[in-house]
């Protein structure tokens, strides 16, 4: 059986940078990275639906040792899977990826201290062995998104289309399309879709907060004209953590003026002010769930020319030409597109044991937002929910190189984090998105304070991530 020091599971933006910052942070330690598909680029490879793009900025989404250098601050998906694949290539990283290997199972045994992890290649199942396993999977299903009942729906005549799953021959030149749902994935296709559709809609049950920012940073332009490239691109990147977290802060502390500001901004980039209170004014505060963000206003254009509309309501039934909704409004539709979010699976759906024993994930408190008490020598790496996933995803990577590197000069075989806090456990994901409730009781929680307290600020995470004690309530032998 092969065995490896540490052992990455997933080729995305996540593994791509466990990768760089293994190799140049524990150069002495070997390393391997296993993804299921057959080719890197995680979520930026799997979506391939008109208009996928971010809706974080690439100065902090892309990698602080790798600077982006696209015109886009709102980058196009392409242009993101082309940044991870070069910065694979430029590093070696990508000969280090075994791809086609699905990793179903992790089997940790304290008496040889390292992890037995099994993978299904093809129609076989391999194992390989490792010290210390690194889980870069993210936290959704590849397999399958999340698709609620709606009634009727087999009845319906036309074509039914889950973005997670587009099919590249799909023409939808001159069609009606009705787009279910009001969040990021809708609100990028329904303008690209209007481009060449006869008609868009897009049918939600209740409005989400939408913000238009320029596709194209302009202090990026101007840093970038004067100072050197790196130099400038971090000058950029400390510019937009601290702008992104102080509007944050700005929402979660002033809710009521946030949300008339949001209010204010939405309304002068509709060319129909009366569509502001029904379609984007929603129930919730600003940053209860996450905020929408549109490049140079191409949703609130699509609207303005008529090429699209939004419509709030319940749907009663799909009907074979299309939904009927409870007010009785018909709307017709050659294809659906039901962009009603994520199926959340926690570690990447992997059945993990430690010593012989299942572990419930959802029994478990996460330590640093990244390792779980009682599991030995692993890592799991989640980003932010408020601001770009790479933020916390390197800060993750570094921290794991740093309890690595301290095992090894203490001679220490293993790590596990031992949870001391008061028991008020929380929810792992602090957002009151549909996605994260269908999930949370799969997913690990976390705790009221350091270092069980899953903070969602990278001014605070810093330091502490980078500096602060690794032997902190943790366990070595």
């Amino acid at each position: 059986m092969e065995h490896v020091d540490v052992l990455v599971v997933g080729a995305g933006l996540s593994g791509i940078g466990a990768g760089y910052r293994l190799q140049t942070r524990c150069p002495d330690l070997r390393y391997a990275i296993l993804e299921s598909r057959d080719s890197l680029g995680g979520t930026w490879d799997l979506f391939r639906y008109p208009g996928i793009r971010s809706d974080s900025d690439m100065y902090t989404l892309g990698y602080p040792f790798r600077p982006w250098r696209g015109e886009k601050s709102i980058a196009d998906g392409a242009d993101i899977l082309q940044y991870v694949r070069d910065t694979a290539a430029e590093n070696g990283i990508d000969t280090r990826i075994r791809f086609g290997h699905k990793v179903t199972e992790a089997s940790w045994s304290s008496e040889h201290a390292r992890w037995t992890v099994r993978a299904r290649v093809g129609d076989r199942t391999v194992e390989m062995s490792c010290s210390f396993l690194y889980l870069c999977s993210g936290y959704y299903s590849y397999e399958s998104g999340y698709l609620p009942e709606i009634p009727g729906l087999d009845d319906f005549a036309g074509t039914v289309v889950h973005p997670q799953f587009w099919p590249e021959d799909l023409d939808w030149h001159g069609k009606r399309i009705v787009v279910i749902g009001s969040g990021a994935t809708a609100m990028t296709l329904v303008p690209a879709l209007a481009e060449r559709a006869e008609h868009v809609t897009m049918l939600q049950r209740s409005p989400s907060y939408v913000m238009s920012l320029p596709a194209q940073d302009g202090w990026a332009r101007l840093l970038h004209r004067y100072l050197p490239g790196a130099v400038a691109h971090r000058a950029v990147r400390a510019k937009n953590v601290v702008t992104n977290l102080g509007f944050y802060q700005f929402c979660r502390r002033a809710p009521f003026l946030a949300k008339r500001v949001l209010r204010t901004l939405t309304a002068r980039r509709l060319h129909d002010k009366a569509q502001v209170d029904p379609h984007f004014t929603p129930s919730y505060d600003p940053w209860d769930q996450r905020l929408c963000v549109v490049p140079d206003s191409d949703l609130f254009e699509a609207l303005g020319t008529g090429a699209a509309e939004v419509v709030t309501d319940h749907i009663d039934t799909v009907t074979e030409k299309g939904v009927r909704l409870r007010s009785g409004t018909e709307l017709d539709a050659d294809i659906l597109i039901p962009a009603t979010g994520l199926r959340l699976v926690p570690a990447g759906g992997i059945a993990i044991a430690v010593d012989g024993e299942p572990v419930d994930l959802s029994s478990t408190v996460i330590y640093r937002g990244t390792m779980l008490d009682g599991i030995p020598n692993a890592a799991l790496c989640i980003g932010y929910t408020n601001a770009s996933w790479t933020l916390r995803a390197d800060l993750t990577s570094l921290y794991v190189c740093r309890v690595l590197g301290y095992m090894r000069r203490k001679g220490y075989r293993i790590a596990v984090p031992s949870y001391t806090g008061d028991g008020q456990r929380r929810p792992l994901l602090g957002l009151n998105s549909g996605y994260i409730h269908r999930a949370e009781n799969t997913l690990p929680g976390q705790g009221s304070r350091s270092p069980w307290l899953m903070r969602q600020n990278y001014l605070l995470d810093l330091p502490t991530m980078r500096w602060g004690r690794v032997d902190r309530s943790m366990q070595f032998r």
